[in-house]
């Protein structure tokens, strides 16, 4: 299985028990008899981090288990009425005690229960979940919070220095996935390990969405993709506004890490110069701003300020000059 990219369908396809079925028939128009329905476990998501370097809080795990229940199953995440194939009837949030994520976290999931009738149209498709052709799954969602998990920055409407996938003092960077506002749906897909595959997050907010959108399908063009006159603009705009602020911090952070360097060396003469800058290459502004301030006052305490006049004692002599003398 590949937890990072979705799900996949489980063991256990079978005719629903009574307590299965009083709950699928509040989704039916009409009564439905053990016999006709097949139902299957899938893992929607889970907590580890995906290809993209994003990953769901546990917090949000919890929520979708609710979002998801009574949502649709389709096809390759082409929402048509004929791509419909299953429904969620129940979910549960499932942790593994003797498993760790590479975040640390104890690996949980979200498991739901999908049933479909069993019709002479979907029996192939039966068979095909049964002997595990059809198996991978990705989810569809929107969240309204995207934080980073090293400094906690709000990555929805702004950036921080830290790269996805790199490790900051024993934490592995991504992008935390929380608060989430919609479940659109879940989709059998043919290649989950591949990036079109994968869970398909959407965030909430005018403008970034559509960016959000016109990227992905930028990433997955292997013949070519057609944008708009609208979605070209926004496109540029976002970029020029990236590129503006991306600037701004450079600059910003070659000044602060001058002034690291500067006062680590006054603080600690023992410690190499290139040795400060290498520390400083993989340090976060936060904590570079923070640590400077220390090595300042330090080395204000090893260094002390002293004139170099130093003024002689009043009355004495006639010297009126006396008092500047070195």
């Amino acid at each position: 299985m590949d937890s990072k990219k979705g799900g996949y369908v489980c063991k256990g396809g079978k005719i629903p028990d009574k307590n299965d079925l009083a709950v699928i028939n509040t989704y039916t128009r009409r009564e439905f008899k053990a016999g006709e329905l097949y139902t299957f476990p899938v893992v929607l998501c889970d907590n580890e981090a995906d290809r993209d370097g994003e990953r769901f809080s546990l917090s949000a795990i919890e929520k979708l288990s609710q979002l998801f229940v009574g949502k649709t199953g389709v096809l390759n995440h082409d929402v048509k009425a004929q791509n419909q194939t299953a429904r969620i009837y129940s979910c549960r949030v499932e942790k593994d005690g003797s498993r760790r994520t590479s975040c640390g976290e104890t690996y949980t999931r979200l498991l739901g229960m999908a049933y479909m009738p069993k019709t002479d149209g979907n029996s192939d498709f039966i068979t095909e979940l049964d002997s595990g052709i059809k198996k991978e799954v990705s989810v569809g969602c929107a969240v309204s919070k995207v934080t980073c998990s090293v400094c906690g920055a709000d990555l929805k409407n702004s950036r921080c220095e830290h790269e996805r996938g790199k490790t900051y003092g024993g934490v592995v960077c991504c992008a935390v996935l929380d608060e989430p506002t919609d479940a659109y749906e879940w989709s059998f897909v043919a290649v989950p390990a591949q990036r079109e595959a994968g869970v398909i997050k959407t965030y909430d907010g005018k403008g970034v969405k559509d960016t959000e959108d016109i990227l992905k399908k930028l990433e997955k063009a292997e013949s070519g993709v057609t944008l708009t006159k609208e979605q070209c603009g926004e496109l540029l705009a976002k970029a020029a506004a990236l590129e503006k602020d991306a600037a701004a911090g450079r600059a910003y952070r070659e000044m602060t890490e001058k002034d690291f360097v500067r006062y680590a060396v006054m603080a600690h003469p023992l410690i190499p110069e290139e040795t400060v800058k290498r520390a400083a290459s993989g340090i976060g502004i936060k904590d570079m701003e923070c640590f400077t301030d220390a090595f300042k006052r330090q080395a204000g305490k090893e260094l002390p300020v002293t004139p170099q006049l130093m003024p002689a004692a009043r009355g004495s002599g006639d010297d009126e000059n006396a008092q500047f003398k070195i």
